[in-house]
């Protein structure tokens, strides 16, 4: 009690007496030494400012979203002078690439997921993370709204607002139903790692409630009828998960219902994977017919209800399928704060929220968006022809040589890509070779256009011109990019690196993002994988297969969950996938 007593004092006294705070010694017993804390004054009479008003000069940098985008970015920020706070309802990295094999127990979930706050204790940087969800942006302020994604608050208090000096937005998106009636309701979808795990525990569902003695054969047959809506790169590898997952384990434990399974494929287009190439295209539909899936292009789904899907084809006929479970994976469409931020910021007629070429959100000052929530709206030639060409006419002589040109070229390919993708595609080194051909029979040297030659030469420019897809590997890039802006902010802006402002004077501070493609993969089961890599390079089979895991398993976050996976992995070969409901 009288150790109590001496604390009690001891904390009233420095309560009733603030300024005793400015002198406070501690001593470690256990360290045998010394550490002295105090807020004092420098030899030339400054106060010397503590760790909190060192913090609160910081830029406020808050970002958005856990996701591949916003992860990439956190993990790739290395500047120390930013005060991050991370906001997000899902505490965790998920590898969504994996989440078709988390459905039938390839995969464990677990083995797909990084805890976010591992990932910044790793970073030595002031980030703090908050499981909360923005449910609005005022960038005219410049303060996010949110709520505690817990059922309870600590304090009582479910709302709260963050400043910034900075955002970056890397929401995501939500799944596309086109507004068709009864998918919110009896759907599943495959965006998270619930998702997955719901549908893993459904189609253990399916299976006991099957096995059941009192059902009949066409009661049966309705419940492991497994339909999934979609032939894109999701809604064909869970095809084939699920293929896999009934012919080489479920047969073993479910005998007496193995010949009544049913899956079944509908694309609303005229092929499967139609971001492929057409090889791979061809080799998915025929290896889906040959393994008994039931493969219905041309079909278009108008209405699910309780007991079956109705899908109408390309003829107007509209037929009925009943089912035991439907998997929708069929695009993706924006979240609703990102439909409210852009009715603020006068992007309401827009499908998706845009952003330049350094990923800043047109309309909003010191705002970023990447990942599937936003698209980079890519300026045309056309619309700057008149300044490209006062800015390369040096002389105003009104026409330009081949010299001017070239003084320009490397900013004109910088600053608008799809010159840079018109010409590979027309097999041509330069632009100076389209200028030439504009010109006809014409020496090199001797060539000079106007104002309206240029624009004839440049005309189908734009036509190469082409969004990036909605991809795990896009919003990678954008996040590593944008963190290398960040990293060298200060330095850019002393010295700018990027292309000529041809709109403006000087340089802009940075080079505009550039996606490389690394290629894509689509596994179709029975170990055999579809592989598109950069140069026109296609290669189908188990050799792809195995190039596929050694990606993914490179790919992973950290070298627990790529260790977790390859053990997965191998669990599978030697035992089969885990079949129980947990």
């Amino acid at each position: 009690m009288r150790g109590l007593t001496f604390y009690d004092r001891f904390s009233r006294t420095f309560h009733d007496h603030p300024s005793l705070v400015k002198l406070l010694v501690v001593f470690t017993v256990s360290g045998g030494g010394l550490v002295a804390s105090a807020e004092a004054k420098s030899n030339d009479g400054m106060n010397i400012v503590n760790t909190h008003e060192a913090n609160s000069k910081k830029k406020k940098v808050v970002v958005l979203g856990t996701g591949w985008a916003g992860t990439s970015f956190l993990k790739n920020l290395k500047n120390p002078t930013y005060d991050v706070q991370v906001l997000s309802p899902r505490n965790y990295f998920a590898f969504t690439p994996l989440l078709p094999s988390v459905t039938c127990g390839t995969v464990e979930a677990r083995s797909v997921v990084e805890p976010i706050r591992r990932i910044l204790r790793k970073k030595h940087l002031d980030i703090h993370y908050c499981e909360a969800e923005c449910f609005k942006i005022d960038a005219q302020n410049k303060k996010v709204y949110c709520r505690s994604a817990q059922d309870t608050n600590l304090k009582g208090e479910e709302e709260f607002v963050v400043d910034y000096d900075y955002l970056v937005i890397a929401v995501g998106a939500r799944v596309n139903t086109f507004n068709t009636p009864g998918v919110e309701e009896h759907c599943h979808f495959l965006k998270e790692v619930e998702d997955a795990q719901k549908i893993r525990r459904t189609v253990i569902d399916c299976f006991e409630r099957a096995s059941l003695p009192s059902l009949s054969n066409e009661e049966r047959k309705k419940i492991l009828q497994f339909v999934i809506v979609g032939g894109g790169p999701t809604g064909v590898e869970f095809a084939a998960e699920l293929h896999d997952f009934v012919n080489e384990d479920i047969v073993k434990l479910y005998p007496q219902v193995k010949d009544l399974v049913k899956i079944t494929l509908l694309e609303a287009g005229g092929h499967l994977l139609n971001m492929f190439d057409k090889r791979i295209t061809t080799f998915a539909e025929e290896k889906f017919k040959r393994d008994g899936i039931d493969l219905r292009t041309g079909s278009m789904v108008v209405k699910v209800s309780d007991k079956e899907i109705s899908t109408k084809a390309k003829s107007g006929e509209i037929s009925s399928i009943p089912y035991g479970m439907v998997v929708w994976s069929t695009g993706i469409a924006t979240r609703p704060i990102i439909l409210d931020f852009m009715k603020q910021i006068g992007q309401a007629n827009r499908r998706v929220l845009a952003t330049d070429e350094w990923l800043r959100v047109e309309g909003s000052d010191n705002v970023y968006a990447m990942g599937d929530c936003a698209t980079i709206n890519q300026r045309k030639v056309m619309e700057d022809i008149s300044v490209i060409f006062r800015k390369a006419d040096k002389d105003n002589s009104g026409t330009l040589t081949v010299k001017e040109v070239q003084e320009v070229i490397y900013d004109i390919c910088e600053r608008y890509p799809q010159v840079e993708l018109y010409l590979k595609n027309k097999h041509m080194s330069s632009i100076v070779d389209l200028l030439k051909e504009s010109k006809g029979d014409v020496a090199k040297e001797s060539i000079e256009l106007d104002i309206e030659e240029l624009k004839r030469a440049l005309s189908e420019v734009d036509s190469q011109m082409k969004n990036l897809p909605a991809t795990a590997q896009v919003a990678a890039q954008q996040g590593a990019y944008l963190a290398d802006c960040f990293n060298r902010m200060e330095e850019c802006e002393k010295n700018p690196e990027g292309p000529l402002r041809f709109r403006g004077e000087g340089r802009h501070r940075f080079r505009p993002f550039r996606y490389r493609h690394l290629g894509q993969f689509a596994p179709l089961g029975g170990e055999q994988t579809a592989a598109q890599l950069p140069g026109d390079w296609v290669s189908i089979g188990q050799s792809s297969q195995w190039l596929w895991y050694s990606v993914y398993a490179s790919k992973q976050v950290s070298w627990r969950t790529r260790v977790l996976v390859v053990y997965d992995w191998t669990k599978r070969f030697v035992f089969g996938r885990d079949s129980s409901r947990i």
